[in-house]
């Protein structure tokens, strides 16, 4: 308004201007021209600048704030999570893709219960079994049921049911048999009248075994217990400067290994919290049928072929090399301790196979002695070399590695040929074969 009016003044001004004095009117037309361009000019930049406030006013009023979209497919994964730990009775809360306390909590038990590292936190291969198995379980119906009442401790039976699977012990699915009629046996109220019973189709299966009861072979923990004796007799164990016997010698230092792995694998047992012995060794005697038929094949196949399909195995098994690994070492010292000859070979098998290949050399003891395989003196040649290299090239020794002599009395004893005196079986060191040996009951 100050402006309007003074403008306003000087137009009238202007119009009052006396027409004989031109001078004071060219002053004057000057004066008005300068203050009306100057009075326009400055409601110009005034208005100008009110039209870009109002635009920016605007423009913050119909701003939008941007935010980072929430990245949904991580949060479906944790949902599948949480599901599935859910499921198995590993209570994780409501699947809200969330992972809180309750959730790492659940995952906690759910690695407490499959034996796995607690962390809190699933690695790749523990979440692709967890939900692998989530999936599994609720497509397959009516066996899953089925399953759950044969392994008992509910659905999280399935988890160890699927693991033994997915290491070479199938599941059977037997429908519970129904209640027997009072009076008649429940195994003859489980079979039809009508049922007919199918004979053994010739072959395979038809052979016959003429050695049954002696599947086990002989037992290393009565093997050691003669050796120690003779080796006490002796004075102390043969060294590489009074090797005499090779074999005898090689046997010294495989019961030697023995009591090493043992050791070993109950260190680390008294490390695990939340686990009993006989928890564990339940667990460990799966070992058995799952490397049944690659221990098989350490009689049949040369060494670098072994290792190949055991690595396959590996890979197929879901777990970890890292966590392989431990659980081998503890059931090596499980299969060793209750003499379970298909646990500690198997054991040893998947740790040379993952790279651990000092462990080769209780293979090659095994083959040279014929306990738990075949005796194939001539295979176990190159499972020794495997071991004695490792160790040269610097691997760690596991047994005995305070011995600085006993890589190159390996190498002596096993090679005669590179320079071991070694004898025949008749040697004047009484063979461990031909003590007695007594069965109690």
């Amino acid at each position: 308004m100050i402006t309007k009016r003074f403008v306003m003044s000087a137009v009238a001004a202007s119009m009052f201007a006396l027409p004989g004095a031109p001078a004071k009117a060219d002053f004057a037309d000057g004066l008005v021209g300068g203050l009306v361009g100057g009075a326009v000019s400055g409601v110009i930049v005034n208005e100008s600048a009110k039209a870009r406030e109002r635009k920016r006013a605007t423009r913050r009023a119909t701003r939008k704030t941007y935010r980072a979209p929430v990245n949904s497919v991580a949060r479906q994964q944790v949902r599948e999570e949480q599901s599935a730990l859910n499921y198995f009775g590993f209570p994780a809360g409501a699947p809200d893709g969330v992972r809180g306390r309750n959730t790492r909590n659940a995952t906690s038990q759910f690695q407490a219960h499959m034996g796995y590292p607690v962390t809190g936190r699933l690695a790749e291969y523990e979440r692709q079994f967890l939900i692998s198995a989530y999936y599994r379980a609720q497509s397959s119906g009516a066996a899953t049921a089925q399953l759950i009442a044969q392994r008992g401790q509910g659905a999280r039976g399935l988890l160890h049911a699927y693991r033994d699977e997915a290491m070479g012990a199938p599941q059977t699915y037997a429908a519970a048999p129904a209640p027997a009629p009072a009076g008649q046996s429940p195994v003859l109220a489980a079979i039809p009248e009508d049922a007919q019973v199918e004979k053994p189709k010739a072959g395979l299966a038809a052979l016959p075994n003429l050695m049954a009861g002696g599947e086990e072979g002989p037992s290393l923990a009565s093997h050691c217990n003669q050796i120690s004796l003779l080796t006490n007799s002796n004075g102390g164990f043969v060294t590489e400067a009074s090797l005499t016997d090779a074999r005898f010698a090689l046997n010294e230092q495989f019961c030697l290994a023995r009591t090493y792995a043992i050791a070993e694998g109950e260190s680390t047992i008294a490390s695990l919290q939340g686990v009993t012995s006989a928890q564990i060794e339940e667990q460990c005697r799966a070992f058995g049928p799952a490397m049944n038929d690659y221990v098989a094949a350490l009689s049949l196949s040369p060494k670098d072929e072994v290792v190949g399909e055991v690595r396959d195995f590996v890979l197929q098994s879901g777990q970890s090399p890292a966590q392989l690994a431990g659980t081998a070492k503890i059931c090596l010292s499980v299969g060793y301790r209750i003499d379970d000859m298909n646990v500690a070979l198997g054991s040893a098998l998947l740790l040379t196979a993952l790279g651990e290949e000092v462990y080769a050399e209780l293979i090659g003891h095994h083959l040279n002695e014929g306990i738990g395989t075949t005796r194939r003196s001539d295979l176990a040649l190159a499972w020794y070399k495997g071991a004695i290299e490792a160790v040269e090239r610097g691997a760690e020794p596991v047994f005995a590695p305070g011995n600085t002599g006993r890589t190159s009395l390996i190498r002596k004893a096993a090679f005669p040929s590179q320079g071991a005196n070694a004898t025949d079986d008749s040697a004047t060191v009484q063979p461990a074969a031909t003590l007695p040996t007594f069965k109690l009951e």
